[in-house]
């Protein structure tokens, strides 16, 4: 049961024609009662299709009755010099931040899309409960779920990962991204999107996190190291469940093993 919806809008946050794609549980599509909502950030290369039709996540979201969002992981039909020049930066990977650099700074601003833009259109526009929302993600979008969730406390009920790059501001593609969004010199802004480094400083609901990662990822020690990521909560105090998966890799047959226990993981945080 359950339906797929797209939605297309006009973003006043990235300046450009923005899509989401949403699952709606059967219970949430029929009756008066407001549903829970779990928000996927997808990684980098990715657009809002990608979870919806790889992950395998409807079952799981049918049985719980929670609403699924899906958005997009950059700003859409703009034209900017050298946004299309690579994979891990530009198009299709927007890093879940606001950039301040000039020429990036009027479209790039995919944290206040997610956090505040989007948050108000589906809670307009779709039978969703305002306060029972949680979030996750995979890798870039692993990313931006554990810096969005650290940095508003109290706004999502949890938050998990699939493969998050956990320390961006010491891992090439994190360098690369906050260095052409945010500046070469601006470290103070780096350290603001950093979940590693968020933590010494968080302050917010003690819920603990569950973050699943592969053990044959090829990005897993240059890229993604969640280590820090686990030393970095012990000293928090703040509970992790770190699971290493051996064997997996960093694609979406990963992530479709065991999505249902990341849905199943937030709709205990979300009843």
């Amino acid at each position: 049961g359950g339906f797929v919806k797209k939605f297309v809008h006009q973003s006043s946050a990235l300046k450009c024609e923005m899509t989401f794609t949403a699952f709606i549980p059967s219970s949430a599509a029929t009756g008066n009662a407001k549903a829970s909502c779990l928000y996927y950030l997808s990684g980098l290369t990715c657009s809002p299709e990608n979870f919806i039709t790889k992950a395998g996540a409807f079952r799981a979201a049918e049985e719980k009755g929670i609403v699924l969002i899906a958005p997009d992981t950059s700003p859409r039909g703009i034209d900017i010099e050298g946004q299309d020049d690579s994979y891990d930066f530009g198009s299709a990977a927007g890093f879940y931040l606001d950039a301040t650099e000039p020429k990036w700074a009027e479209h790039y601003n995919m944290y206040t899309y997610i956090t505040k833009e989007l948050k108000e259109i589906v809670n307009a526009e779709l039978p969703v409960s305002e306060e029972k929302q949680s979030i996750f993600g995979h890798s870039m979008g692993g990313h931006g779920a554990l810096t969005i969730y650290l940095k508003n406390p109290g706004l999502y009920r949890s938050v998990s990962a699939f493969s998050p790059i956990c320390n961006p501001t010491d891992c090439p593609w994190g360098v690369k991204a906050f260095t052409g969004y945010l500046g070469a010199e601006n470290k103070e802004a780096w350290d603001e999107y950093d979940a590693t480094l968020l933590l010494s400083s968080y302050e917010g609901p003690k819920t603990p996190i569950l973050v699943d990662q592969g053990t044959e990822d090829t990005f897993l020690e240059e890229q993604l190291k969640p280590q820090r990521l686990e030393d970095a909560c012990e000293q928090a105090g703040v509970p992790l469940k770190l699971r290493m998966q051996d064997g997996y890799d960093h694609s979406y047959y990963f992530i479709s093993t065991f999505v249902e226990d990341h849905i199943n993981f937030h709709a205990q945080h979300l009843r």
